[in-house]
């Protein structure tokens, strides 16, 4: 195996890193900094995973816990390890080995014969993905090169049929899946893997970071994550609308496009092969102006009946059930903001629920949605098909409520529509339908003012008070949990106002950012 000219030492980490994009490897090794800190979302999930992997522990009650909570514990551990071994340990939980200049953290060692035992990586997926299967065969090559023999490999994720009753129990909650076979027919693709791991380690200079280069196996999360690094390499001059801001981008078209030395979504040819939708935008980049379908707008417009209801939930999740009735991941609504247009002459009305304590949300928000929507008009959401999926959930598990949430779903119309399908398509989306790309284009409003800009801030902070009963200042989170959700439907209702103005001649409206004819024009 190769041995880097420092020794320096490769991580299970960091090896997927380098599966990821080689020059994610050399960063992490040579300008951390240049790599984004881990952020309240990333660490929520980290957190959701030690959650879910207490379960796991459980179905081993003979097991020793090693691990770490500081940098000695962790310089420590392969000694520890060691001694766990030779002490014949049947069960091991965080053990950490060594060999040459590759090491690992080792979620679960089990014991099945003398020097043999079966390998378990915890991992709060509800499936096995290839990433789990690479990680687990650089933990194999590292045991075996420590010495041990491994007999069985399993990934330990979750069930996500399980349905919560009562206390959790952990040989439902955990599927453990057979995994040997795929992991073995890669030990010696890894080892070739990991001597050019080691080699990027031993460069002075970054591998060529273009985001052609990410793994083309990769999920469009693990891309998206290296174009946001990627563009803050870039020099501070490049163009806003460059090649990396094109929709539903991979590596293929990202090679592609640099190979013709393409760097602006402008200087796209028109023959080039694309998507409807990069299509689209580069058409409208190109043209320096909004393509506006208003016959399909004002068809949309017509679907609408008064009284309109603007309504957005927001939700708790995670791999292990909080509530009776609910499963892994189901996302459980704990607050809906709701703005009522009764005609379009009248002044839109407010309604809320908050849930402030840690006991099911569930019934008592529908109890109050049920006094707070009407039983005739639209109900307008954004990317309908989450909210409906949270009916239908609310409904079956409470069952009193579930005509009521069929009746919802009946009436719901996506406000998201004229944008993701193009009949209104502004260069400034940047080829995204989201509603934080499209608001600020069409008004002033937008939510870099809040305390909580998101939905995942909503959910850690709502969660971190509410159900693990963090020290926080509750009061002022309230304030900005109620702020975070109104302005989701507030913002529907700016932009309903928008597509209403501009299907009619150019007139101004309350809230609008410019006239119709400003904005066309400008």
């Amino acid at each position: 195996m190769h041995t880097a000219k420092n020794m320096a030492t490769l991580s299970k980490s960091e090896y997927m890193m380098y599966l990821k994009h080689p020059a994610w490897l050399w960063l992490k090794k040579h300008d951390k900094s240049k790599l984004p800190e881990i952020d309240e979302a990333t660490q929520a999930k980290f957190d959701a995973g030690y959650e879910f992997e207490k379960y796991v522990e459980q179905l081993f009650p003979n097991a020793i816990k090693l691990g770490f909570s500081n940098f000695n514990e962790y310089s420590s551990l392969p000694k520890r390890t060691q001694e766990a071994l030779l002490n014949k340990t049947p069960t091991i939980f965080q053990g950490r080995f060594e060999a040459d200049n590759i090491t690992c953290i080792v979620d679960i060692l089990n014991k099945v014969a003398n020097n043999t035992y079966d390998l378990i990586e915890v991992k709060s997926s509800t499936k096995v993905k290839d990433e789990h299967i690479s990680d687990l065969a650089f933990q194999v090559v590292v045991l075996e090169a420590s010495g041990l023999i491994v007999k069985n490999i399993f990934v330990a994720h979750v069930n996500n049929k399980y349905i919560r009753s009562g206390a959790i129990d952990p040989n439902e909650l955990v599927n453990r899946e057979d995994v040997t076979t795929r992991v073995l027919d890669l030990i010696d693709q890894t080892k070739i893997n990991i001597s050019k791991a080691l080699e990027v380690i031993d460069r002075d200079t970054m591998p060529d970071p273009s985001p052609r280069f990410v793994n083309p196996e990769a999920d469009s999360e693990t891309f998206n994550e290296w174009v946001g690094i990627y563009k803050k390499l870039l020099p501070a001059n490049v163009d806003k609308y460059s090649i990396y801001e094109l929709a539903s981008l991979g590596p293929k078209l990202v090679a592609e496009l640099e190979d013709l030395h393409i760097s602006k979504i402008s200087d796209i040819p028109d023959d080039l092969e694309l998507n409807k939708r990069q299509a689209l935008q580069v058409e409208v980049t190109k043209n320096n102006r909004p393509t506006i379908d208003k016959n399909s707008i004002t068809d949309f417009l017509h679907s609408i009946q008064f009284p309109l209801y603007f309504l957005d939930y927001e939700t708790v999740s995670g791999p292990v059930p909080f509530y009776n009735g609910t499963r892994p991941y189901q996302q459980v609504p704990f607050q809906y903001s709701l703005h009522i247009l009764n005609s379009p002459t009248e002044k839109v009305e407010h309604k809320e629920y908050l849930h402030v304590d840690s006991n099911n949300p569930i019934e008592p928000l529908l109890c109050q949605l049920k006094n707070d929507i009407g039983k005739h008009g639209t109900i307008l959401t954004w990317h309908m098909s989450f909210e409906k999926g949270r009916n239908t959930e609310m409904g079956k598990a409470f069952p009193l409520y579930e005509g009521f949430m069929d009746d919802i779903n009946m009436r719901i119309v996506d406000l998201k529509e004229p944008f993701s399908k193009g009949w209104y398509f502004d260069k400034d989306f940047l080829g995204s339908a989201s509603i934080k790309n499209v608001l600020p284009v069409l008004s002033d409003r937008s939510y870099k003012s809040l305390s909580i800009q998101n939905g995942s801030m909503a959910q850690i902070q709502w969660m971190n008070a509410f159900l693990k009963g963090k020290e926080t200042n509750k009061d002022q989170l309230i304030i900005d949990l109620k702020k975070y959700c109104h302005e989701d439907t507030y913002a529907m209702y700016e932009i309903y106002n928008f597509l209403r103005q501009l299907c009619k001649e150019n007139v101004q409206f309350e809230g609008a950012k410019e006239s119709v004819t400003q904005r066309l024009t400008r």
